[in-house]
Order: C-alpha cells, then sequence, then structure tokens
C-alpha cells in the first residue's frame, strides 16, 4: 500500500523520538559486538496477522546504519500466517541489534492495529457501511495508526481537529443551537466537511434542514435508528457512534447507516507476536 501524506509528515520524527527513548547515550550491550562483525537476520510473526509498518522499520534502520540491507517478503496490507518471514536484514551485527526493538515494536503495534480492523471489516463484509477509526489513538503514533486502519480494510474519520467539523453536544450548546454550529462552520470554513453528532430524531431532523453534510447518530437504539435512516434517505448520511461492540456491529450495518466509527480500531489493540534472530 501506499503510505499517505499523512503519515509521512511526521515518519522521521516519530522513528527518531523512538530511537532515542531506546538508546539514550548510547547501546551499551551492542557495544559488546566487535565493531566491523557482519550479520543476516530474519523477522517472523508466530501467530496470523494483517502486516502493517513496513515504512516505520525501514526508517529505524535507515536512521541507524542507511549500509543496511531489508529485504521484505510481504507488504502492508497482506494476510500473513504463523511462522511467515516477514523480512531480512543484512549488516552490521551492532546496528541490527541496537534497531532491533524500536522497529518490532512499530511493525508489531502497527500490525496489531492493522489485524484487529481487518477482523471488524469482515465482520460487515456484504454491507454498504464503512468502518471508521476515532481520535482515540496512542499519543504519538495518531498518523501511523490511522494508516494501520486502512491496511486493515477500514477508513479513516478526521485524522485531527483541524481537517473536519464534528459538532457535538457541548458545541452546540455553546453556539446556540445546530443550525447556528452549522451556519458558523460554513462561515468559517466553507470547504471542510461539516458532521454534527444528534441525540435523537428530532435533532436528526434539525440537523438535516441545517444542511450538514453528515449526522453522527449518538447511542441510537436499533429501531430508531431504523429510522433516521429512513428520514436521512438521500438528504444527508449518517454515522453511527457509541455503544457499538462486536455483537451489535453487524445488526447495526444492517440498518442502512453509511458509516460506523469504533473507538476499539485504535485505542484497545494488542501487538502481534514477532521474534528476529540471526541467521
Amino acid at each position: 500500500m501506499t503510505l499517505p501524506d499523512y503519515a509521512k509528515k511526521d515518519l522521521e520524527i516519530t522513528v527518531s523520538r523512538a530511537l532515542q527513548e531506546d538508546i539514550g547515550s548510547g547501546d551499551i550491550t551492542a557495544q559488546l559486538i566487535p565493531t566491523g562483525q557482519q550479520a543476516k537476520a530474519r523477522v517472523i510473526t508466530r501467530e496470523d496477522a494483517t502486516l502493517c509498518g513496513q515504512a516505520w522499520v525501514n526508517e529505524v534502520f535507515r536512521q541507524l546504519d542507511p549500509e543496511l540491507k531489508l529485504n521484505w517478503k510481504v507488504s502492508d496490507g497482506e494476510k500473513v500466517y504463523a511462522d511467515k518471514t516477514l523480512f531480512e536484514i543484512e549488516g552490521s551485527a551492532r546496528s541490527i541489534l541496537t534497531g532491533e526493538r524500536t522497529a518490532l515494536n512499530f511493525l508489531q503495534l502497527l500490525s496489531g492495529t492493522a489485524s484487529r480492523c481487518q477482523h471488524y471489516a469482515n465482520v460487515v463484509a456484504g454491507t454498504a457501511v464503512r468502518l471508521l477509526d476515532t481520535r482515540k489513538t496512542i499519543p504519538g503514533l495518531r498518523t501511523a495508526q490511522k494508516y494501520a486502519v486502512t491496511c486493515g480494510s477500514c477508513y479513516n474519520h478526521r485524522i485531527g481537529l483541524y481537517d473536519a467539523f464534528l459538532i457535538k453536544e457541548n458545541h452546540i450548546a455553546a453556539c446556540g443551537g445546530i443550525e447556528q454550529a452549522i451556519s458558523t462552520a460554513r462561515q468559517q470554513e466553507p470547504a471542510k466537511p461539516v458532521e454534527v453528532e444528534v441525540e435523537d430524531l428530532a435533532e436528526l431532523e434539525q440537523a438535516i434542514t441545517a444542511g450538514a453534510d453528515i449526522v453522527m447518530l449518538d447511542n441510537f437504539a436499533l429501531e430508531t435508528m431504523q429510522r433516521g435512516v429512513k428520514m436521512a434517505a438521500g438528504k444527508v448520511k449518517l454515522e453511527a457512534s457509541g455503544g457499538i461492540t462486536h455483537d451489535t456491529l453487524r445488526p447495526i450495518a444492517e440498518t442502512g447507516v453509511d458509516y460506523i466509527s469504533i473507538g476499539v480500531l485504535t485505542k484497545d489493540c494488542r501487538a502481534i507476536d514477532l521474534s528476529m534472530r540471526l541467521v
């Protein structure tokens, strides 16, 4: 998969910070190895996964030692199975072992995110719904996890607070109502999409009338959501959010909503078990 611009822009600094927190003043254990000693290593996955993180691994070893040679056997977004070789690396033994943990930290976390997303995407396969991530990401890894979501066949909501309006209950109260909030948003940033969170069908009607692009149905019961889909047909896109579980995901998708946003895609991920061995 092609790395999107939002992920490219902070790749270098994200990796640099990760290396600094691990290496600090120097890898004293790697210094036990003779300076010129060369090595070759192989990274495998110990479990099935959807791969993500290739660019971060490449950047770790590029910053440490540009002379290292990596040979990837798989690509981001690809389904891999236990004991599969993901990549091989060759060059300075010191550099390989110094970068091992930082590189695998990125790869196992982002593959964990992508794998969870792929699992949830499979649950709603055959429906027209798109599963969206949220801003509930690991601090400092927002763009990396957002990219991992796309590797797992899900989709990005807004990247941050700057690229789209999401007008929630407190915004509505502070602005003086749904209509006023939407009107002000259109005046200030006419090119940015406007989404409004609503809590009942009356507020949904207000948001439709005021010209929202998307309306988020917050914690709607299934029957109420179905009524909302009929109200909004052809007028506005609908997003279901709040209290969504693995068991309720498919029934919600079958109501006909356009999107479902789920924080669990990025906030509760388990890292994939990976291993590096010298060969």
